[in-house]
C-alpha cells in the first residue's frame, strides 16, 4: 500500500469508528427511526440530481436498500437507544463478518475454512461473554435488547452484503446515494407508529445544533464520504489487502467511546472484546498463516 493508500484508509477507519460516538450523541435529541429518515434524505438528496442511476436491476436495488440501509440502521439505531453502549456497539456490530460467510455458503455454495469455523467459535465465545454480562449484571451498561438488537443490524448488514456480491461491481457511491431513497418512507413510518407525531414535530422544531451536525456526519461523511473512498481502495487494492482494514473499526470505536462518553468496561467485557476481535483476526488471516506454516515445515 503507498502512503496515499494508508491515508484513505486511515480517513475511512476513523469516520466509520467515530460514527458509533455520533450516533449516541445524536439519539439525545433526535429518536431512532426519524434519524434514519433524516439520514437517508440527506444521502439522497441532492446526490441523485448528479449520478447516473445504477446499472442494477431493480429488485436487487431494493433488497440491498432494505437490508443495507433500512434494516441495518433500524436495528444499530434502536439498540443504541436502548442502551447499547457506542463502543460496544461498533464491536458487536463486526459479527457481520461471520453472519456474511455462513450465508454465502448457504446461498453461492462458498466452502468455509478451518479459519472460518475457529473463528466464529472463538467470537460466539466472546459473544456470549458480552451478552451474559447484560443479563447478570444490573449494573451493567450493556441492555439484552440493545445486544440483541445490534446481532439483528450485523445479520441485516450481512444479508445485504450478499445481496451486494450478487449485483456484482458497480459504481459505488451511485448505488449507496439511489438506494438511499428506499428506506425514507419506511423510516417516516416506523416513527410515526413507534415515536409518534408529536415527538416527530418537537425533535424537528427543537432540533439542536449537536443533532443537526449529527445528520450531516452520518450522511456526509459516514456514508457519502467513507463508502466513496472505500470504493476507491477497494478498485485499486487486492481485496484481501482492503477488507481487514475494518477490524480497526471497533478499535477506534471503543477508543472514541471510552474517550468521549467515558464508557468504561468491565473486566469480563474486555475479555469478550478481546475474544472476538481474536476470532475475527483467525476469520480474516487464519488460512494464510497456516499456509505460511505449511510451507516453512514443508
Amino acid at each position: 500500500m503507498s502512503p496515499r493508500h494508508i491515508l484513505v484508509a486511515a480517513i475511512v477507519i476513523l469516520l466509520w469508528g467515530m460514527n458509533f460516538v455520533v450516533i449516541k450523541i445524536g439519539l439525545k435529541g433526535i429518536p431512532p427511526f426519524l434519524m434514519g429518515a433524516l439520514r437517508f434524505m440527506l444521502v439522497a438528496f441532492p446526490a441523485i440530481l448528479f449520478l447516473p442511476r445504477p446499472k442494477v436491476p431493480f429488485k436487487l436495488l431494493l433488497a440491498y436498500a432494505m437490508f443495507i440501509s433500512l434494516g441495518q440502521f433500524a436495528f444499530l439505531f434502536s439498540a443504541m437507544a436502548v442502551g447499547m453502549p457506542a463502543g460496544l456497539a461498533s464491536l458487536v456490530l463486526q459479527a457481520q463478518a461471520f453472519f456474511t460467510v455462513g450465508l454465502s455458503a448457504l446461498v453461492f455454495g462458498d466452502k468455509l475454512r478451518a479459519s472460518n469455523m475457529i473463528g466464529m467459535l472463538m467470537a460466539s465465545i466472546g459473544l456470549i461473554l458480552l451478552g451474559s454480562v447484560s443479563i447478570s449484571s444490573s449494573a451493567s451498561q450493556v441492555t439484552v435488547a440493545g445486544f440483541m438488537l445490534t446481532l439483528c443490524a450485523a445479520l441485516s448488514w450481512a444479508s445485504g452484503n450478499v445481496i451486494n456480491k450478487k449485483i456484482g461491481v458497480t459504481n459505488v457511491l451511485s448505488l449507496v446515494s439511489w438506494s438511499a431513497m428506499v428506506p425514507i418512507l419506511p423510516f417516516l413510518l416506523l416513527s410515526y407508529v413507534f415515536e409518534g407525531a408529536d415527538v416527530i414535530e418537537h425533535s424537528l422544531r427543537n432540533m439542536s445544533l449537536s443533532s443537526g451536525l449529527t445528520i450531516v456526519y452520518l450522511a456526509v461523511a459516514a456514508t457519502l464520504i467513507g463508502y466513496t473512498l472505500w470504493g476507491k481502495l477497494l478498485a485499486s487494492l487486492p481485496t484481501h489487502l482492503v477488507a481487514p482494514l475494518t477490524l480497526m473499526v471497533p478499535v477506534v470505536g471503543l477508543t472514541a467511546a471510552w474517550v468521549l462518553l467515558g464508557e468504561a468496561l468491565s473486566h469480563t467485557q474486555l475479555m469478550g472484546a478481546a475474544i472476538v476481535m481474536a476470532g475475527l483476526l483467525v476469520n480474516v488471516f487464519g488460512s494464510k498463516f497456516a499456509s505460511g506454516v505449511r510451507r516453512i515445515f514443508a
